[in-house]
């Protein structure tokens, strides 16, 4: 009989593909398979010739970038000197994470399908396009495949005699077991903020600790969003900058949570531990010192602020000892229960810590050991920087939306796309479309706009969308300066930079530029359309977009 191994491997920016890949992995277990389950940069590349069963697991990340956590392996796979026969012994399934409010739908995945299927691999299934806006998330198009695939794994690979699949009542154990050390052992000072050794360059393994310089306000007191523009001195980190880079923010959790964390689960926060796998072959958690403060692994690397995933409900129903509790965590954790669990987690932004709140007979139950499985680590948080030619060269700014849900954590989200400021040049036509609700609320960084426009530098244009009886957005001024628009197009060194919320608005601009190209160029609307493609292509057409 053919050995039974299961390799995994995932592509994840914001943790929902390394939850599904951990997740396939669980039932590969349950399949008694021999599996490991590795982000696709952890996992030397070079050995994939001599793989013979791997499911891919992949999210989509901007316009159709691949996860940070799987650029070299994007890099190397896509190299044109791999021989058409690389991967001929390989069985394949791919399963991509995306999002269809997106021009560029789970991109990635498709593009990974088709590239192993070139270098020879035999896919098991095609390609599945797990998508974010569906009601049920992408858990509606998971689960069906997931079924299908492990009829196919099983046809390639029985169960061995006297063997059965382990039923989904039976706990699973745990990635890891937590070692107490003695009440009197040295307290362990090592740390993930700490400051970086002389001459290292700051990274997510040694970040830097950055001191605050300021924090302004710029939308209205009166107005619901309160976006801020952030100020941080790296002048001693080393850290170079150009425009269009992104800072990565490690975030923590506050001190009031980690108490309420700590008391809900009947922890001592200053008991020290050290983590051993369960299984060989298992690394450590990079992030996590060793050995660790329960404080500590609260504090900076368990994500009790984020939104629970369908996973967590599953596995704290296996410790739950009330009834009513564990109907409703099993509930949650069904297929049939998705459409109850996004109305109780995702449409108010529920927390970790405020589920473990709601279910505390079964909280007070979780054992120590399984808090890496339940819970997952804090992710460092991505800003545009947007620090422009007036801004301090040794500092760093970032646009921040702060939203605090509840006990929730305040949780930034992705900041404004400001890539051209630092080279701007009165000489080159520089045009401002601006659009937001209000101008007296909203209108961000308005004296820094404004102040550009009176040294030459720029020309704006604003849409204030609930400032006018008929609504006017960015795209409508597009049309409306369609002969300035057409010049800066056609010069052949225009350079486009879009940036907002990624439901509607970028489809909108892309027809009124299309429209621009029609009208005032006389293209048809597809060589319109190859213009704005060629200029993408180029990386002369950018989009940062969120949802």
């Amino acid at each position: 009989m053919a050995e039974r191994k299961l390799l995994i491997l995932f592509g994840s920016q914001t943790g929902t593909a390394h939850d599904t890949a951990e997740r396939i992995g669980r039932e590969a277990k349950r399949r008694h398979f021999q599996c490991r389950v590795e982000a696709l940069d952890s996992y030397e590349v070079a050995n994939l010739i001599n793989e013979l069963l791997v499911v891919f697991v992949c999210a989509t990340t901007g316009q159709g970038d691949p996860p940070d956590n799987m650029k070299t392996f994007w890099r190397f796979l896509f190299r044109k000197n791999l021989p058409p026969s690389s991967l001929c012994q390989l069985d394949y399934a791919v399963l991509g994470l995306g999002d269809s409010s997106y021009p560029k739908f789970n991109f990635v995945a498709k593009k990974l399908h088709k590239r192993v299927l070139q270098l020879g691999g035999n896919p098991l299934l095609p390609v599945a396009l797990g998508d974010d806006q569906h009601d049920l998330g992408p858990d509606a198009v998971v689960d069906p495949w997931l079924l299908a695939l492990w009829d196919k794994i099983l046809a390639l690979y029985p169960l061995p005699p006297g063997l059965e699949i382990v039923s989904p009542d039976v706990r699973l154990p745990p990635k890891y077991t937590l070692h107490y050390l003695a009440e009197d052992s040295p307290h362990p000072d090592g740390g993930l903020l700490q400051p970086t050794a002389p001459r290292t360059v700051p990274s997510e393994l040694h970040p830097f600790p950055a001191r605050m310089v300021s924090n302004q306000r710029v939308t209205a007191e009166s107005h619901f969003q309160d976006v801020r523009l952030i100020e941080f001195d790296v002048a001693a980190s080393g850290i170079m900058f150009n425009a269009g880079d992104v800072v990565m923010i490690q975030p923590q959790n506050c001190p009031e949570d980690v108490q309420q964390f700590c008391q809900l689960l009947r922890l001592d926060p200053e008991r020290c531990f050290v983590l051993k796998p369960t299984e060989p072959g298992t690394s450590l958690p990079a992030l996590l010192p060793q050995p660790c403060t329960i404080r500590y692994l609260v504090t900076h690397y368990l994500d009790i602020s984020c939104v629970p995933r369908r996973s967590f409900f599953e596995l704290l129903s296996y410790f739950s000892t009330n009834e009513l509790e564990r109907e409703k965590l099993q509930e949650f954790s069904s297929a049939q229960g998705q459409e109850e669990l996004y109305s109780y987690c995702n449409r108010p932004r529920r927390t970790t810590l405020e589920a473990l709140w709601d279910f505390p007979h079964t909280t007070c139950a979780i054992p120590p050991d399984y808090l890496l499985d339940l819970i997952p680590r804090i992710r460092p948080r991505a800003f545009s920087i947007a620090s422009s030619m007036l801004a301090h060269p040794d500092r760093i700014q970032i646009l921040m939306a702060v939203v605090r849900y509840k006990t929730q954590l305040s949780k930034p989200r992705r900041g404004l796309c400001s890539t051209w400021l630092a080279s701007l040049n009165p000489e080159q036509g520089n045009c401002l479309f601006f659009g937001c609700r209000q101008k007296s609320k909203d209108f961000y960084c308005q004296a820094e706009w404004e102040e550009l426009v009176t040294k030459g530098f720029l020309t704006l244009f604003t849409a204030f969308s609930r400032d006018q009886e008929e609504k006017v957005y960015v795209q409508h001024r597009i049309r409306e300066n369609r002969r300035l628009v057409w010049e800066l197009l056609s010069s052949g060194s225009a350079h486009v930079y879009l940036a907002g919320n990624a439901k509607q608005m970028p489809a909108a601009v892309a027809e009124a530029l299309q429209s621009v190209l029609q009208l005032e160029g006389g293209l048809s609307p597809s060589e319109a359309e190859e213009h704005l493609t060629a200029l993408e292509r180029s990386q002369r057409f950018q989009s940062e977009t969120w949802s």
